[in-house]
C-alpha cells in the first residue's frame, strides 16, 4: 500500500469517525427513550389490571380499601405498592413480574380457584420482597418520622412506638391485608 492510499484511508477514517459517534450517540438516546417508555407505560395501573386474573381477583379487593378510596383522596396505585421507585430495584422487580405474566399466559392461576390456589404463595413472595427492602414502598408514602400520633388511635401508637423501636418490624408485618384480603387460613396461612 502506497503512502497516498494509507493517508486517504486515513482521511475518510477522520470523517467516518464522527460519524459513526454520532450514529451511536443518536441511537443510543433512542434506545434509552424506548427503554423508558416501555418502563413506564409497564408500571400503570392500567397494565398491571389487563391482565383479568389481576382485575378479577386482586383489583377489586383494592377497590374496597383506603389505598383505593380515601377521605383525603389520595390513592396508591398497582405500581406505587409493587414497583420500586429506583431504577435497579425497578429493573429487578420487573424481571420478577415476567414470571407472573407467564403464569397468567400459561393459565395457571387464570380463574378464582386457581388464584386461590396459589394466593398464599404469591403473598409470601411479595412479603418476602418487601422485608428485604424494608417496605420501601410503604415508606415512600408512610414516613414514620412524619406520623402524627395525636390523631392515631392509642393500640396504633404503641403499635408503631412498639415497632419502630425494636428496629426488626417493618410496614408488612403488622399490615398484611392492608389493601388485599389476605390468603384464608385454610390455606396454610398462620400468624
Amino acid at each position: 500500500m502506497s503512502i497516498e492510499e494509507k493517508f486517504g484511508f486515513f482521511k475518510r477514517l477522520r470523517f467516518i469517525g464522527p460519524l459513526a459517534v454520532l450514529v451511536i450517540f443518536v441511537a443510543g438516546i433512542l434506545f434509552w427513550a424506548t427503554f423508558n417508555y416501555a418502563l413506564e407505560w409497564t408500571n400503570r395501573e392500567e397494565f398491571c389490571i389487563s391482565c383479568h386474573a389481576m382485575k378479577d381477583n386482586v383489583y377489586r379487593e383494592y377497590q374496597e380499601t383506603a389505598h383505593y378510596t380515601n377521605r383525603s383522596g389520595v390513592r396508591a396505585s398497582c405500581p406505587d405498592c409493587h414497583v420500586p421507585r429506583e431504577l435497579g430495584p425497578k429493573l429487578v422487580r420487573k424481571v420478577q413480574a415476567s414470571a407472573e405474566v407467564w403464569h397468567a399466559l400459561a393459565g395457571t392461576i387464570d380463574t378464582p380457584e386457581k388464584f386461590e390456589a396459589k394466593r398464599l404463595q404469591l403473598a409470601e413472595r411479595e412479603w418476602q420482597r418487601m422485608r428485604a427492602n424494608n417496605s420501601q414502598e410503604c415508606r415512600n408514602c408512610h414516613d414514620p418520622k412524619s406520623f402524627d400520633y395525636s390523631r392515631q388511635g392509642y393500640r396504633s401508637v404503641n403499635q408503631h412506638v412498639e415497632g419502630l423501636d425494636e428496629g426488626g418490624k417493618i410496614c408488612i408485618d403488622c399490615h398484611q391485608g392492608v389493601a388485599h384480603h389476605r390468603p384464608q387460613a385454610d390455606q396454610g396461612f398462620s400468624q
